[in-house]
């Protein structure tokens, strides 16, 4: 393999590591607080592709009063994305609540394996309902962000969407670990992790906590989602399954439960996969992906930054 294909698949290993730690960070996010795996969370992240398909053909539409406005200058194009980006993030956000509430929450004192399967039940109805509501076929996105190429080093190049993907997903990922780390509201979700019998005891709304915790996962896997349909073109209802999946793993590889491991996860996931696409074809990307899960399982369940804990009896 030459070196300028080498670059060029680190490039594209960060932009899809990006996505993938936005995703993570939904699944370490409930597990740190709540010990499950939401496996409708990959759902979140199909669910805010289509929002954004929708506001983005809304809003740049010709029947829409400001669309001439929003494509016809560079301030106007940003402000277009900022509205949608923000749109469907709070719309998945709301949604991921709502399901905490009606699916998970009634479950909270069951064995683990009740919301475990009520998470998969809540996967595959809403995978459904976008299957009979919206179409079974794949829509294009609107290509409305102009690609062009950013930096060239002999043959690999980056380009402007790759560009404001990585960029975003580590604007993203900085502002929620100091949100979590710094705050007063972060301080409570680090307690609530640790013994949430004993933080609700010193007055923190633990449900408040839980919920706010299922609106800022969704929320990042909707922005994922946007970026997901904007960077190959097309959603489509399955969409969510693979890429969740393999945001499950990144969030293993790095140490479920927490939040840098779950960044670290996402990028190392992401460059693996696109060097083993590289090197062999991209038929090898999602044994690759999955292969990692199975050594980390194996040899590091604790992930590279999580901590193996031995529960006593």
């Amino acid at each position: 393999m030459s070196a300028d294909l080498i670059i060029q698949q680190l490039v594209n290993g960060v932009t899809l590591g990006g996505m993938y730690a936005l995703i993570a960070l939904g699944y370490t996010l409930v597990y740190g607080i709540l010990l499950m795996i939401n496996f409708a969370h990959s759902e979140m992240f199909m669910g805010g592709a289509y929002v954004g398909l929708g506001m983005l053909t809304w809003l740049s539409s010709d029947s829409f009063p400001a669309s001439s406005f929003f494509k016809g200058s560079t301030f106007g194009l940003i402000l277009l994305f900022l509205i949608v980006f923000a749109v469907a993030g709070i719309t998945i956000g709301v949604l991921g609540v709502i399901i905490e509430r009606v699916a998970y929450r009634p479950l909270r004192h069951a064995p683990r394996l009740a919301p475990l399967i009520s998470a998969i039940g809540v996967s595959i109805f809403l995978q459904n309902a976008v299957l009979l509501w919206i179409d079974s076929k794949a829509i294009p996105y609107p290509s409305l962000f102009p690609v062009r190429q950013v930096i060239s080093i002999g043959g690999a190049s980056l380009n402007s969407l790759q560009l404001l993907i990585v960029v975003a997903s580590l604007v993203l990922l900085l502002i929620l670990d100091t949100f979590v780390s710094k705050t007063r509201i972060g301080k409570a979700m680090r307690a609530t992790s640790q013994d949430r019998e004993a933080a609700g005891l010193m007055g923190i709304d633990i449900n408040y906590i839980i919920a706010l915790a299922f609106f800022i996962g969704p929320a990042l896997g909707a922005v994922a989602g946007i970026f997901h349909g904007m960077y190959y073109g097309t959603v489509i209802f399955s969409m969510g399954f693979i890429p969740g999946i393999k945001s499950f793993t990144a969030a293993v590889l790095g140490g479920i439960g927490n939040l840098r491991g779950a960044m670290l996860g996402g990028f190392v996931l992401g460059i693996v996969e696109s060097l083993g696409a590289g090197f062999l074809s991209t038929g090898y990307k999602d044994v690759i992906a999955f292969g990692i899960l199975i050594l980390v399982l194996i040899f590091r369940p604790g992930g590279l930054l999580g901590e193996s804990v031995v529960e006593k009896v």
